[in-house]
């Protein structure tokens, strides 16, 4: 066990998992090609607009560093910006099929890493742990509306 509050270590967990490597071939870091795109995904299943606004305050950043990950991962091929059906002053972002394609891929990959994570673990463990995840978003969600 450890001495850290039960909030010390969610946001330990959380500064852990931020973490994403930079791809040294290309310059591009895929991990916040993810992140943006996954960002993007998450707020139009929620049913709302992925504005540049919406998503920098997704991940947790200022404005000018949502609009250059947005534009980062468009001019990868990963996100679409579109008048909005709304507000022809705003500009939303959606998935292109590319985009898609690269969180499938994605996906695949955390799915696996849990599954290492986790091994050893009864399957009722991983479903618990998994609910627990998701009521804590869940709530963390409301917390913010």
């Amino acid at each position: 066990m450890t001495s850290q509050g039960r909030g010390q270590v969610l946001f330990r967990f959380v500064r852990h998992w931020s973490r994403r490597p930079a791809t040294r071939d290309t310059g591009v870091d895929q991990g916040r090609l993810v992140l943006v795109t996954e960002s993007v995904q998450d707020l139009n299943q929620r049913g709302a607009a992925a504005t540049v606004n919406a998503v920098a305050h997704e991940i947790g950043i200022d404005q000018s560093g949502a609009s250059r990950l947005i534009k980062s991962a468009t001019a990868a091929g990963y996100l679409i910006m579109t008048a909005s059906t709304t507000d022809g002053r705003r500009r939303e972002a959606s998935l292109t099929p590319a985009g898609r394609s690269m969180l499938d891929q994605a996906h695949r990959w955390q799915e696996e890493i849990f599954d290492q994570l986790t091994t050893g673990w009864s399957e009722k463990r991983r479903r618990d742990f998994e609910k627990a995840m998701t009521e804590l978003m869940d709530r963390s969600y409301a917390l913010d509306a």
